[in-house]
């Protein structure tokens, strides 16, 4: 059976290496050339004996998933739409900044949450991306910025923001994220890789055990009759346990803070109210708040919160002592903004439209 190497992370290459006859050394020197050069080609692995390049060709192969398009932002920002097989293509969105490249990478087809506010949750769901299919998002997003073959690194972040719910696809999640770590391929800090969350709590415990990286939970709301209507997660994991588990997790994480994202939804969640109630949820827990401006796509009943309404909202936060930044919007021209991403899914759930709320409904 022919195996795609860009599954494996360091430790199941070298298993799988030790399965062939060969020494542990020799899955570095495959790991360096997959992911530090982008190599696919086995003939082009120089410092290889013959004999083992032979022996990769007939048994693995290195096969990213295909590049669709690729779309460029006026602002710089560029979206790839990625080919995952079956009538699916996900999102992946690299953002330059002065101090940092950060890529945006999906961890499944579609999205099984259907938060309120997001286009992805209304494309339905499909599966879960494999890991060569979110590692292979990193990959040929090196190759089209030109980042292979010893050239500086052009890509110092990465985040699992895109397209899914990444701790709905743990295994696979936490195997690539191991690969973005490993020296012998991208060597990312913990600290620059962030996991994204809408609140899967035991899995929030089990991501600190098995690779604790920097952490955003999509929180939304400060109460949970509200966060019940916009992430419906939360009528499983309360915002009480949430909490507990974020506490919990800052033992064990490579920063201080927890991240909380909140989207700033015209008249549902963005008033001086609001700004109060959010301040005691969080009181427990070493924070910084993310206010993020709603992005429309088409069919979404919601409105972007007015600057001056987002300018207050995030006063009470720093006026409390809370660390409040306003994301700025970037790739909104060609729909790569904060939940813009959609894709292509042959939705599984068969959900014909997304689940609308109304809005005389979320504000009560």
């Amino acid at each position: 059976m022919t195996v795609n190497l860009l599954d494996l992370d360091g430790e199941s290459l070298t298993a799988w290496f030790a399965e062939q006859g060969e020494k542990p050394f020799r899955a570095k020197q495959v790991l360096r050339w997959i992911h530090r050069s982008g190599v696919a080609d086995f003939d082009a692995m120089t410092d290889i004996a013959k004999s083992l390049r032979e022996k990769l060709k007939a048994r693995a192969v290195v096969a990213p998933p295909a590049v669709v398009s690729d779309k460029l932002s006026g602002d710089g920002t560029r979206k790839f739409l990625i080919d995952v097989g079956n009538g699916n293509a996900v999102e992946t969105v690299f953002i330059p900044e002065d101090d940092r490249g950060t890529l945006c990478i999906s961890t499944q087809a579609g999205c099984a949450l259907d938060c309120a506010f997001c286009s992805t949750g209304k494309q339905g769901f499909n599966r879960n991306l494999t890991v060569a299919e979110i590692i292979g998002q990193l990959w040929q997003a090196n190759h089209a910025l030109g980042a292979v073959h010893g050239s500086e690194r052009v890509i110092s972040n990465v985040v699992l923001m895109g397209m899914g719910e990444p701790l709905a696809n743990f295994d696979n999640a936490v195997t690539a994220l191991k690969l973005m770590l490993d020296d012998n391929a991208y060597g990312l800090s913990r600290r620059r890789v962030t996991v994204s969350t809408s609140g899967l709590v035991p899995n929030i415990d089990r991501l600190g055990d098995a690779c604790p990286v920097a952490l955003a939970v999509s929180l939304h709301a400060p109460n949970d009759k509200l966060r019940d209507q916009i992430v419906p997660i939360n009528q499983k994991y309360p915002l009480k346990e949430l909490m507990a588990a974020c506490r919990r997790y800052l033992d064990k994480a490579p920063r201080d803070f927890i991240t909380f994202e909140y989207i700033m939804l015209d008249g549902i969640n963005d008033s001086d109210a609001h700004a109060r109630e959010l301040l005691t949820l969080v009181k427990n827990v070493h924070c910084k708040l993310n206010l993020i401006p709603f992005n429309p796509f088409p069919g979404s009943p919601f409105r972007r919160s007015p600057a001056d309404r987002v300018r207050s909202f995030a006063e009470i936060l720093m006026g409390a002592g809370v660390v409040t930044t306003t994301r700025k919007t970037r790739g909104d021209d060609i729909d790569a903004a904060c939940g813009q991403l959609a894709g292509q899914i042959a939705d599984k759930t068969k959900r014909t439209v997304g689940r609308v709320i109304p809005l005389m409904e979320a504000r009560s």
